[in-house]
């Protein structure tokens, strides 16, 4: 196996000069480079990770945890951040927390054993001990999709980005409104995640822009979970006053209102309209064709790994949260005569902003 000395001997230069090569510690001249480059193609040499993560201190990987990495919507998040990752030379390891809080602080604690160089993750609704964990060992971090409020009294060092929440669902429920829709219930995310704290604050602006009044009884807790969002919609269409329309806070609890509006025999949107917060691959392959609210999925991966190699570059820097426009795409599950379609449009331009 060709090693440092064997690539710096056959393009006649110093080992050290291989070396900047190589970690891009230095700048060398783009000819000498190019004799570096040629002689590592020619030997075949392999860089040791290991050894150059002794002297750097570097691993170069970043740990991502996401729960339910096969939700197509974090898929493409992570697909978003691996791409950015192998651009720049970085390798990436993952983990599930699974939305349990105490899992999350225990697999965060195993990536950074594996001495990641920094972190992206998508924190569940009781975050404490995962920020705990994090500040204790000054672990560089970037949450994304679900926000995490900056204490007032501690610095907050950790950059964020998601996309907007509350005006992209206000509009959903405004569309049902224009179309003569006074019973406009909601599916609900789970508790505590800044997600459905947003969208459930855009279904109430959008009742109240179409001078309608709120009706917690039209509000069901779908726990962003499909088989939870089963039931509860079964438990919405079969009350006295059911919805006309339903709008869902995420593509899990998509599909679990249609199949309880399946099992039940309900016609979509004959008898109930129905919007959805997340498109996803499939939506146009339904029928009727799912009228969605579609998040930036991989962009939202490329700008957190674009924010996190901005903190191991500025460890000082402050904080950012930057916030992705979402994007409404109009299909034929609303109702709206016809099949046509809109064209898709942003909900309001990209925000960077201080934490």
């Amino acid at each position: 196996m060709a090693t440092m000395v064997d690539v710096a001997q056959h393009a006649g230069v110093s080992v050290a000069t291989v070396s900047h090569v190589v970690n891009n510690t230095r700048a060398v001249r783009p000819g000498t480079r190019q004799l570096v480059l040629d002689a590592i193609e020619a030997l075949g040499y392999t860089p040791n990770t290991l050894a150059r993560s002794l002297v750097t201190s570097r691993t170069r990987s970043i740990g991502l945890a996401v729960s339910a990495v096969s939700n197509p919507y974090f898929t493409e998040i992570l697909q978003g951040v691996e791409a950015g990752a192998l651009e720049h030379g970085y390798s990436l390891l993952i983990a599930d927390p699974h939305d349990d809080p105490e899992h999350e602080r225990k697999v965060v604690q195993l990536l950074h054993e594996r001495r990641v160089d920094g972190m992206i993750v998508a924190p569940s609704a009781r975050p404490e001990g995962l920020l705990d964990y994090l500040r204790q060992h000054d672990v560089p971090t970037v949450f994304l999709d679900r926000l995490v409020a900056p204490p007032e009294d501690d610095p907050f060092r950790f950059d964020q980005v998601c996309t907007e929440n509350t005006a992209p669902m206000a509009r959903l429920v405004r569309h049902l409104a224009d179309l003569g829709h006074r019973r406009i219930g909601l599916v609900a995310g789970l508790p505590g995640l800044s997600t459905t704290g947003e969208r459930t604050t855009g279904y109430r602006l959008g009742l109240r822009a179409a001078g309608l009044p709120y009706d917690e009884r039209l509000v069901a807790r779908g726990d962003s979970d499909a088989e939870v969002s089963r039931r509860v919609t079964r438990e919405l269409l079969t009350r006295s006053s059911p919805p006309t329309a339903l709008v869902t806070g995420n593509n899990a609890m998509t599909i679990g209102a249609l199949r309880a509006m399946g099992e039940l025999g309900v016609s979509v949107p004959d008898e109930v309209a129905l919007c959805c917060f997340d498109d996803f691959a499939w939506a146009d392959l339904f029928h009727p064709r799912l009228t969605a609210v579609a998040q930036p999925s991989k962009e939202i991966g490329a700008q957190a790994l674009r924010l996190l190699l901005e903190r191991l570059a500025a460890p000082e820097r402050p904080a950012r949260t930057v916030r992705l426009p979402s994007t409404f795409v109009h299909r034929s599950s609303c109702g709206c005569p016809g099949s046509h379609e809109s064209t898709p449009r942003p909900e309001s331009p990209e925000k960077g902003s201080p934490t």
